[in-house]
């Protein structure tokens, strides 16, 4: 699992309300998915949870309606911390561990909840944690017959501005050696998920577009694009929000899919998604299918923006062949828990 945040109780009309609807939390409901995912197994458990950064879209925030753990500890339920409640994780992964404190302390409502959640199951209930290790291809091992798969790697790229070179589990660095501050998106874990000629990138927020006169290196998004390659599906950095999404980017990393999360209306921004659209940029791509279209979006792009994109949004399925050479990817109705298909697109030949 890569993160579990949430916009907390829906009051403005620019921010994605819940899916299905707002009877549960947003943490229950992620948990309520991957429960009917993992009935196959004994016991439903994740064997690993990444972190990207500590942002409340991805973690989970605090709110007035928020409640105590029963497991427990002093912290509240929101997020990580409530899919942990109906879903426990094996191991968790954060850019943070164990100090919480490069470049400098973290601060803020959520983070100091999430920290009280890590400090209760450090130790206490088995679940171990881990600092993120830029350059590692074992970190996310497969566990179960492992020896049949030979060609699944999950490939830690990027964390606190280490990224990884290409060659074996070398690093280097983006970021100033003296620095005190920077922005949290910056600071983004990212993967690389790949199986045969499959490749799936998803790095949290990290972004590209910099405005006149900022330094390069805040530019994270063109050396994180020039180490992976092609991929066949990449999670749109930010949100494909106004700062990231870059051509660069996209002219290395050539998606043949673009997954958009959108969780607010500014996540279908119109300069990002005509760069994303562009086929100049990247002649490879297929299909821009976000999670949801606002009715306030579709008024601001205009139908022929709109139309540059695929789907009406909803659960979105990537399903890899058997020897990852061809995919497809399936939407999946998220109005209600019935799993119905929406749509369908593909199959894909692997590049």
């Amino acid at each position: 699992m890569i993160d579990a945040g949430d916009s907390g109780p829906h009051s403005d009309p620019r921010t994605t309300p819940g899916f299905p609807d707002d009877s549960r939390q947003p943490g229950e409901w992620i948990a309520r998915y991957i429960s009917k995912r993992l009935d196959f197994r004994d016991e439903v458990k994740l064997d690993y949870f990444l972190l990207t950064h500590f942002h409340g879209d991805h973690l989970g925030g605090v709110y007035t309606n928020s409640v105590k753990t029963k497991k427990g500890g002093d912290y509240f339920l929101s997020g990580v911390t409530e899919l942990y409640e109906h879903v426990p994780f094996s191991k968790i992964v954060d850019r943070g561990w164990p100090t919480y404190s490069y470049p400098s302390r973290l601060k803020g409502k959520a983070i100091e909840n999430y920290l009280k959640f890590i400090e209760w199951h450090h130790g206490k209930s088995g679940t171990v944690i881990e600092g993120f290790v830029p350059g590692s291809k074992s970190q996310f091992a497969l566990l179960k017959e492992p020896e049949r798969y030979p060609d699944f790697e999950v490939r830690n790229i990027i964390a606190n501005g280490i990224i990884w070179t290409g060659e074996g589990e070398n690093t280097r660095n983006l970021f100033p050696l003296d620095l005190k501050n920077v922005h949290e998106n910056k600071l983004c874990a990212g993967v690389r998920i790949s199986y045969g000629a499959f490749d799936y990138f998803n790095g949290g927020d990290i972004n590209g577009r910099l405005p006149i006169n900022l330094e390069k290196w805040l530019d994270v998004e063109t050396p994180v694009g020039e180490v992976l390659g092609a991929v066949e599906v990449c999670e749109a950095n930010h949100h494909s929000w106004i700062d990231a999404m870059s051509e660069s980017f996209l002219q290395h990393i050539q998606p043949q899919n673009i997954i958009i999360q959108v969780s607010h209306v500014s996540h279908l921004n119109l300069s990002v998604l005509q760069s994303m659209a562009n086929k100049s940029i990247n002649p490879n791509l297929k299909h821009i299918i976000p999670t949801n279209i606002p009715e306030l979006s579709r008024a601001y792009l205009g139908e022929d923006q709109v139309r540059k994109m695929s789907g009406e949004g909803g659960h979105v399925v990537i399903k890899v062949d058997p020897g990852g050479d061809t995919y497809s990817i399936i939407l999946l109705d998220s109005n209600n828990e019935s799993m119905r298909i929406k749509s369908a697109y593909g199959p894909f030949q692997c590049r």
